[in-house]
């Protein structure tokens, strides 16, 4: 008999080892508010068909929780896999990226477009899998087994990524006679995929996974702005035949990487000279006299305005940048959070009013006084400094509420231009594994906070949800206004935060509640050989996070 304690319960409990954590739950079902999906043991996300051996921390989590809900989607995608492998044998089931509400999913098949009803009776079918209640069966077994059944099954992109990964063993699921590799628990079984839906969308599919109060979700909201910035890199990766983790480790260990590095700065290059002729033809026509950069935490935009700049100059269009932080709201007067914190994230933590008469000023012509926020006092104030558009000026900026037509509601719609920065990560682990964006967005911020911030891994996860919850708030109901889109994301990236990143996450207490956090994190970073930057230009919006820019920030 061991003791362990289960958070949900509060309480110590003794239990025979062996038990698996599926059996403590059903010993608890009267006790437990949640249908668990998976646990976190020891700060570590587990499946629940694993065994106790000894004392053990515990806590259920459903799909309330961020990992229930990442094992309730892989669980669902492998059952979309299933169900294209039975109705048609030979085609290729590819995730390509997130949308909101779900997952853009492909079956490459020369390149043919999905119709409505192969996506219903896929569908249809994914509904009889999980009316027959399969279990999602784990097995650990030596990686060249692994790689064979892989190779038997045409998982050819699941085989270079264990070729690459040097591990003796391996772990992998099937569901019933098929087997797959997804990088994360799976939940027990496919009767507990309660709610779902699959629809046409442009040349594929999307997989809408349900609300947090796991309502389904069924309606697609249409983004065609964010849905191009996405394929556009997709098609990108697939010219150059890199659409994947186990293509990417090949190309850097046979030293290809600096020709790779090239070709991918200068994509962003070419964006960056498209869209500042963008502004300047519409700039010569008498429009666009204010450009507004906004993208979530992390995205890169500072470094974006600052390329940006550079290009408009070789348009013969001079910038003046206006920082939106020196408009916040004396502190007295911010609004405040659910939890009662100083929310800066809002809007409205703006004086809008000031703001708006000092751009219609400046727009007239006049020389205006600018503000300069002291954060140690809380308060706005005049130093001197002052602005006036002359010939050729065009001003500048940055925030996350740019692209909010609440924040300049008094400059008309024509003397606007809104920009949208985000690393949109297209470059997948494999072909059912996509890479979330805001798992490369995190490990930026880790490793910038770590580097210019003073903060260290463990804040910067702790703070992330709430981060999150402003992004869901103030930036991307609004994603769609957006003049252009700028994915910041550089398909070399993580290869090289690797070394970067791994170091602080391993910093991270094993007690503390954001080593799991961690952990994941340190898990998905083993897929990547790691990358020297050494070859990375000091313009590269990636210096912004790693250090040696040629900017100044």
């Amino acid at each position: 008999m061991i003791k362990v304690f289960c958070k949900n319960t509060q309480e110590y409990l003794e239990i025979k080892g062996g038990t698996t954590l599926q059996q403590l739950a059903a010993s608890l079902q009267d006790k437990l508010a949640i249908t668990p999906l998976c646990a976190i043991v020891n700060n570590m996300c587990e499946p629940l068909c694993n065994n106790i051996y000894a004392p053990k921390h515990i806590e259920f989590v459903d799909y309330t929780h961020p990992a229930g809900a990442r094992a309730y989607v892989r669980s669902l995608c492998m059952v979309l896999y299933k169900a294209i492998a039975d109705l048609y044998p030979g085609k290729r089931l590819r995730i390509e990226h997130s949308l909101k509400g779900g997952y853009y999913c492909r079956v490459k098949h020369e390149h043919e477009t999905l119709g409505t009803e192969m996506v219903a009776a896929i569908k249809a079918r994914m509904q009889h899998i999980i009316g027959q209640d399969l279990p999602f069966v784990q097995h650990e077994e030596p990686t060249q087994d692994v790689i064979d059944i892989f190779e038997a099954q045409g998982l050819n992109d699941k085989v270079r990524v264990l070729a690459s990964s040097g591990s003796f063993y391996s772990t992998y699921y099937t569901l019933d006679t098929l087997a797959d590799a997804f990088y994360g628990p799976m939940i027990p079984s496919t009767a507990m995929l309660t709610a779902f839906d699959l629809q046409p969308y442009e040349q594929g599919m999307i997989l809408l996974t349900p609300c947090k109060d796991m309502k389904p979700v069924t309606t697609v909201e249409s983004q065609p702005k964010m849905f191009k910035a996405f394929t556009d890199y997709v098609e990108f990766n697939d010219i150059i035949g890199l659409a994947d983790v186990g293509i990417l480790n090949k190309a850097i260990r046979e030293k290809k990487a600096p020709l790779l590095i090239n070709v991918a700065e200068a994509l962003h290059n070419k964006m960056f000279a498209a869209i500042a002729h963008d502004i300047a033809q519409r700039y010569q026509a008498g429009g666009a006299r204010v450009v507004l950069i906004a993208g979530p935490s992390s995205s890169g935009k500072t470094t974006s305005s600052k390329r940006l700049a550079i290009q408009l100059l070789t348009n013969y269009i001079i910038p003046k940048v206006i920082e939106l932080d020196n408009y916040f709201v004396d502190r007295d007067k911010t609004p405040r959070d659910e939890s009662g914190d100083y929310d800066y994230e809002s809007l409205y933590a703006l004086d809008l009013e000031q703001f708006n008469s000092d751009l219609t000023r400046l727009l007239a012509g006049e020389e205006v006084a600018l503000p300069t926020y002291n954060f140690t006092t809380g308060s706005r104030e005049y130093r001197g400094n002052t602005l006036k558009l002359e010939k050729n000026n065009i001003l500048l900026i940055e925030g996350i509420h740019g692209l909010n037509p609440e924040l300049t509601r008094q400059i008309p719609e024509e003397q606007k231009f809104r920009l949208y920065v985000s690393a949109l990560t297209t470059l997948s682990i494999d072909d059912h594994n996509w890479i979330p964006t805001s798992d490369n967005r995190l490990l930026r911020r880790i490793v910038r906070d770590n580097k210019y911030r003073g903060s260290n891994a463990q804040s910067t996860i702790a703070r992330w949800a709430s981060v999150r919850r402003g992004e869901d708030k103030w930036i991307y109901p609004f994603q769609e206004n957006a003049d252009a889109t700028f994915n910041s994301s550089l398909i070399f990236e993580l290869a090289v935060m690797k070394k970067h990143a791994e170091p602080v996450l391993r910093q991270v207490p094993p007690r503390s509640p954001e080593y799991a956090e961690a952990h994941r994190l340190l898990t998905f970073l083993d897929y990547f050989e790691p990358l020297d930057e050494k070859d990375i230009p000091s313009t590269s919006l990636l210096r912004e996070f790693l250090g040696g820019s040629s900017f100044t920030y």
